[in-house]
Formats: structure tokens, sequence, C-alpha cells
């Protein structure tokens, strides 16, 4: 009988020890992760009791280095600093090479109430640091990771120390002091790195900008760099950053004459007076733009911006007479200027500037519309215009057809130029013209319309405009007597576009007598202030404004009176403390409007003023 024999195979028994091990490692993984997040979800609760023997059993079973941090942490907020203290010990005594538990042990000791000693060790860390770029600052690092930011400066300082580069860590240092608000050294570092690396100037600019508060700071900055200017006479980016202190103090003058004598002494050729001068414009510093514009022109007619700088000198002279009050003579002086330099230079698309606003000037102020037509209807045949050139001279083309009645014709060149410059800027611009023309006429349905349309302009500033005027539409349609009276004050609103002030004055005060029960008064007090500001009228204008302010907080007006009011305390009844309280009431009280970045910087700058003086 032939015996049955079985061979015994080890491989299912080597499977089953597998995947039994597997599965109670899996269990053990699971129960850690569960732990883990049990762990930290008391320790966010505030339950530290509980959070510490999980984080305990966690970090010592496996000896985890990833738990270490959350325990530790935790010690701390439980006062266990004896066992606090024996855990990042041998931390230290197994990675001596890791500054992260050395830096933990100081912080140990000073939550136990032994400042003294925590000074002491986190000082004898910085005296023992090897003369390494990388350890130093892996030190400096690590104070900063423990919110230790004074000791991350001496680390760093110390490090340039022992190296013997004086320069080095400077960006870290910047930040450090940046962070810490500690103006004095972060002025006295940024001219440090400026004088080996001028191409950090604009940097420099816009991190002292963001962190100074205040005209004491740029005393500061500017006392720092004349300090420095003695020595360095010759130092191009100390000259440029005291032009731009000067700049942000208001001191137009001493930024001129300080841009002068850069210009000067680099033998440049204008550059930077001829940018100055047009922040000097922005900023209606008129005669010190000028004066910067003259200064120009006297380098002669073969200089790249003799034409420019005679062409902005008029532009200059224009916007000074035409934002305050002015006589006829005034105007005709500055029109024979303007004569005078097309007779000079000659009538081209170099200077096609001065043509538009010469134009602008006789048919809006001097009462010469015909003129200005055919002046800018010969600018169009000159050969060689650029296409930005042709469609802002049709635009002002268009608004003198307006001038003249020509309504129709005035029509038509804007719908040349929205044609010609399809989704554009420009082409926006003349859209906009036609949509308020439209308005003007009393189409208000197709003027919404296009308004509507517009609301998505790429640029805020039409945008802006084209959401104004379809809420006016909007808001004063709903019956016909409302409309009645919008087509009464839309008449009114043209007479203002034609510069037709006194008129439009009367046509204003006649809509509350046909008118009685209107819903436009915010509007018109807003019209009324526009052309008073615009006659120079300022004390007339205020209590416009101030009735906006008062009675319709919550009406279309409401933040544009108030920041007005701002700008004409600030720039020309000089109160910069009402300005300031009505920029702030901007800040407060209407923080989702336009005006809000511009109102916070003149806020911080007229504040400053105050604390500096």
């Amino acid at each position: 009988m032939t015996k049955l024999q079985f061979k015994f195979s080890r491989r299912p028994l080597r499977a089953l020890v597998f995947a039994v091990t597997a599965v109670l490692a899996s269990l053990n993984v699971h129960a850690q992760n569960t732990d883990e997040a049990l762990a930290a979800q008391y320790y966010q609760n505030a339950e530290y009791d509980k959070s510490v023997v999980l984080y305990r059993k966690l970090f010592n079973d496996g000896k985890n280095q990833a738990f270490y941090d959350p325990f530790f942490n935790v010690m701390l907020k439980l006062r266990l600093y004896d066992e606090a203290g024996k855990v990042v010990k041998k931390q230290i005594k197994n990675n001596p090479g890791n500054y992260a538990f050395s830096v933990d042990y100081g912080r140990l000791l000073r939550e136990g109430g032994n400042e003294e000693k925590a000074n002491q060790w986190f000082d004898d860390l910085i005296s023992n640091l090897p003369k390494n770029e990388g350890a130093i600052r892996d030190l400096a690092n690590t104070f900063y990771r423990a919110d230790g930011f004074d000791y991350a400066v001496k680390a760093f300082l110390a490090g340039r120390k022992s190296l013997g580069d004086n320069d080095a860590f400077a960006f870290e240092l910047i930040s450090l002091y940046r962070y810490q608000k500690n103006k004095v050294m972060l002025v006295e570092e940024y001219l440090n790195v400026l004088d080996k690396n001028p191409d950090v100037l604009q940097t420099a600019k816009n991190v002292l900008g963001n962190v100074f508060d205040n005209n004491a700071d740029y005393e500061l900055l500017k006392s720092t760099l004349l300090r420095r200017l003695q020595k360095s006479p010759q130092n191009v980016a100390y000259s440029e950053l005291l032009t731009w202190q000067y700049l942000q103090q208001k001191d137009f003058d001493m930024a001129l004459r300080q841009a002068i004598a850069l210009d000067k002494r680099l033998k440049e050729t204008g550059d930077r007076i001829y940018d100055l001068a047009a922040l000097l414009l922005a900023n209606q510093a008129y005669p010190t733009a000028a004066d910067a514009l003259q200064y120009l022109i006297g380098k002669g007619t073969e200089n790249a911006y003799y034409i420019p700088a005679k062409v902005q000198l008029l532009n200059t002279k224009n916007q000074m007479l035409t934002t305050g009050k002015f006589t006829m003579p005034e105007l005709q002086q500055l029109e024979k200027e303007y004569l005078s330099l097309l007779t000079e230079i000659g009538r081209s698309g170099s200077t096609a500037f001065a043509i538009q606003q010469l134009a602008n000037l006789q048919a809006f102020y001097m009462g010469k519309p015909n003129e200005a037509q055919e002046l800018l209807e010969g600018l169009l045949q000159k050969p060689g215009l650029t296409a930005a050139v042709t469609g802002q001279t049709k635009l002002d083309l268009g608004n003198i057809y307006i001038l003249t009645g020509e309504v129709w014709e005035a029509a038509l060149i804007y719908g040349q130029v929205e044609k010609d410059f399809p989704g554009q800027p420009m082409g926006q611009e003349a859209k906009f013209r036609n949509a308020r023309l439209s308005y003007f006429l009393g189409d208000f349905s197709w003027s919404k319309a296009q308004v509507d349309v517009l609301k998505s302009s790429t640029s805020q500033l039409i945008a802006n405009d084209a959401l104004n005027l379809g809420l006016l539409i909007t808001e004063n349609t709903e019956t016909s007597a409302d409309s009645a009276a919008l087509k009464s004050f839309a008449r009114a609103d043209m007479l203002i576009f034609k510069n037709q002030l006194p008129a439009s004055l009367a046509a204003l005060d006649s809509i509350n007598i046909n008118f009685p029960n209107n819903s436009l008064n915010d509007d018109i007090l807003m019209a009324k202030a526009r052309i008073y500001i615009k006659q120079g009228d300022l004390q007339k204008a205020v209590p416009q404004l101030e009735g906006i302010m008062n009675n319709y907080r919550t009406d279309l007006w409401a933040d544009d009176a108030i920041f007005m009011l701002a700008d004409l305390y600030e720039t020309r009844l000089n109160d910069p403390e009402k300005a300031k309280t009505y920029f702030e009431k901007i800040i407060t009280e209407y923080p989702s409007s336009l005006y809000v970045i511009d109102a916070r910087k003149r806020f911080r700058a007229l504040r400053g003023d105050k604390l500096g003086s």
C-alpha cells in the first residue's frame, strides 16, 4: 500500500506572519494618528492637561522628533519646567549642532522667571558662535522664529564682527529693523547698503515710505543723509534719496534745488528735472514746476527737452490760471505766449499738446470757439500724427462742437474715436462722452444703456464716471415729474460743461422753483460746489459740500463731497486740521469709497506734519 506523503510548505506561514504584522503596524499607525489628532484638538481647546498626556506618550514611545515642539510648548503652558528642562537638555546633548534646542532652553529659563539666566544663556550662545556664516545665520534665524528679534539682531551683528565684514547680513538686518520699526537703525542700514549698492534705491524708498509714519521720521532721514553727504558729497544715491525726502515733506523748492545740483554735477541732459517738473505739476506746485521748466529751457535749443519744456511751461501757467481766479488780460497774455511758441517751433505732432491746450483756452475761457475749431481742424491735416494725437484732437474737437451747438458733429466725431480705439481707454472715453452728450440732450434711456456697458471699463476713472451718470439717471427718472426735472438739470450741467457758469447757476436755481418736490437736491448742491470751485469762490463751495455731507450721508455724492472738502482745506484753504478730520471720515465711514487709498495716504501725511512739528 502506497503511503501518502505530505510536504509541509513554510510560505503560507510566512505570509500569515507578514499579514498579521502589517495589520498590527496599521493599527499602531491608526492609533498614533488618532492620538496626534486628539492631542492637537485638546491643545487648541486649551485642555493642556489632556494634551500633555498624549504628546508625552507620542514623543516617548517612538522618540519622534516631530512631536518635540508641541510637547515642549504644552509643557511650558502647564509650567512643567523640570520635565521640560530634562527633555530639552537631552535634545541639546543628542543634537549638539542644532541651535533650536539651545534657544528653547533659554525660552524655558525665561518662562520660569529666570530672566537674567536666560539672557546670559543667549549671550553665551552668541559669543560662542564659530566664524561660520551658515552657523551665524542659523542661530539668528532660530531666534527670529522664536520671536527673539533683539537676539537675532545681536547674532547678526556679532557675526559681522567675527567675520570682519561690516556689510554681511545687511538685508537680514533690514528685515529685522523693519519688523521692529527701529527706524533709526533701518535708515542707517539702508544708507550702508546704498553706499555700495545704489541699485536698491527704489526699494529703499518703497520700504521707508511704508514704515515712516510722520514728519519726524523724514526729519530723521534728512539729518542722517546730510551727515553722510558731508563725508561723501559725491554719493549720488544719497543725493537722490535726499531729493525724495524733500518731496515727501512737500518741500518742493529744496527738492528742485537738490535735483538741479545733481543734474549739474553729473552733467545730465535734464531727465530728472523733467520728471520732477511733472511731479511738481501733479502736486499743484506751479511756481516750482515753472522754475524747473525754465531751467531746462535755459539749457538751450539743442537740448532734447527744449521743446517739451516750453510746452509744459505754458501748460503749467495754463493750469495755474484756470484753477483759480483770473483776468482776461492774463488769459490774453497766455494766448500770446502759445502763439509765439507755435511760431517759433511750428505746428506739428511735436507741438500737438500745446495746440490742444490753446484751443481749449480759446474755446472755453476766452469766447473764441471758432478760432479754436480752426486750430484743431488744422492740426488734423498735418502729416505724421500718431493715432493717439489724432484721437485726442478729435475728442477735443467734439467738445468744441458741443460748445458751438453742433451736437450731431460732436456725436459723429466721438463715434469715430470709439471705432478707432475699440476696447481701449481712449475709445471708452469717446463712448462716455457720447453717452454724456445724450444725457445733456435729454435722451436718458440711450445714455443709460451706454454707461451700463462702461461700468466694467478698464479705466477706473471712466468706470466711476459711468457709474455716477447711470445712478443719476436711474434715481431721477422714476416719474414723469422726476424726468422733467432731470432734463432741466442736464441742461444746467451742459452749461457747466461749456464753462458758462453764471447761466448754469441760474438754471440750477430754477429747478427747485419749477419742480419743488424734485429728487435732485444733492446733485444740485454738488453742481453748485463745482461751479464755485471753478470760479475760485471757495467760501461759497464749502457750504454746498457740507450740505451734502450732513443731509445726504448715504447718497451718491456723500464721499465725493467729503473728499472735496478735505482737498480744499488741505491745498487751498490752509487748514490741515480740518482736512485731516475729513480724510479720516472717508477712511472710517466710507471704507469702500474709491477715495480711501488716497485719503489714508494724505491723512497719514497730515498727522505726521502735526506729530513732527
